[in-house]
């Protein structure tokens, strides 16, 4: 299956399940398929990221709650996560006050590779500091942080940390990553070494060339944790999915762009 373009995001669905990878990327279906699934921490992430990428000059907390006001009908979750909106809000000033001169939110990149690929995504903020070294923010709503240790590990930072050092010509030294907890008001955040990010890049590369070699029937499913909140779950062969209904969902959404 050809890939010319790979996305953190992309990679990830892939790493959990390549049954949901093709339903998202070659079937490219994008509606909700699994009634039971619970989308309430998605669209309340997305409405603290989208207040943080119109709020980030914002002059005080009241103007940042304005803009939360502003945002909060485009977003469907319970009125009771509100609850933390105030603490959030005043934790994210607080923190935004001290970055020092900002370059860009919701950053698009696109990075051309070896073999024909391109890396892109998009990076919810990035800082240069006084010394000109680049902080890559990753906003997170989750309760429980990650740790550094974990971090080294993940894909995503590492994707941004060198997206960074080729679109601002800085070598990798002055790149750092960094997970943002507003609710706890805690930045977690690593570097990586060009030895680790070369390794990475090697291990993508081959993951790469893996999918593009796959044929359609070869996109298995696998049952893990992640499945009760798939959107493709209905659909899933092991959940009782069948081809069939997949060819009628793909024929729906077919009609419907068409309309």
């Amino acid at each position: 299956m050809f890939i010319n373009k790979v996305s953190p995001s992309k990679i990830k669905v892939y790493d959990e399940c390549k049954k949901k990878y093709k339903f998202k990327y070659i079937d490219y279906l994008r509606k909700n398929y699994n009634k039971n699934s619970n989308t309430d921490a998605l669209q309340f992430g997305s409405y603290v990221h989208r207040v943080f990428e119109l709020g980030y000059n914002a002059s005080s907390v009241e103007e940042l709650q304005k803009i939360a006001n502003e945002c909060r009908p485009n977003y469907d979750f319970p009125k009771a996560k509100e609850s933390g909106m105030n603490k959030i809000l005043r934790n994210f000033f607080r923190f935004n006050s001290n970055l020092h001169e900002h370059v860009s939110t919701e950053l698009p990149f696109e990075v051309d590779m070896k073999d024909d690929y391109k890396l892109n995504g998009i990076i919810d903020r990035v800082i240069k500091g006084k010394s000109g070294k680049y902080l890559v923010i990753d906003y997170k709503t989750s309760r429980k942080p990650m740790t550094s240790a974990e971090l080294y590990k993940d894909p995503q930072l590492i994707m941004y940390a060198y997206a960074v050092s080729k679109m601002f010509n800085v070598s990798l030294d002055n790149v750092t990553v960094a997970h943002y907890y507003p609710h706890l008001d805690k930045l977690i955040s690593i570097s990586y070494g060009r030895t680790q990010v070369s390794q990475f890049l090697r291990i993508l590369e081959n993951k790469i060339w893996e999918i593009r070699k796959k044929k359609k029937e070869e996109f298995v499913a696998s049952q893990n944790q992640y499945c009760n909140w798939c959107n493709f779950k209905e659909l899933c062969p092991e959940f009782g999915g069948t081809e069939q209904m997949l060819e009628e969902a793909k024929e729906r959404e077919k009609a419907e762009k068409q309309d």
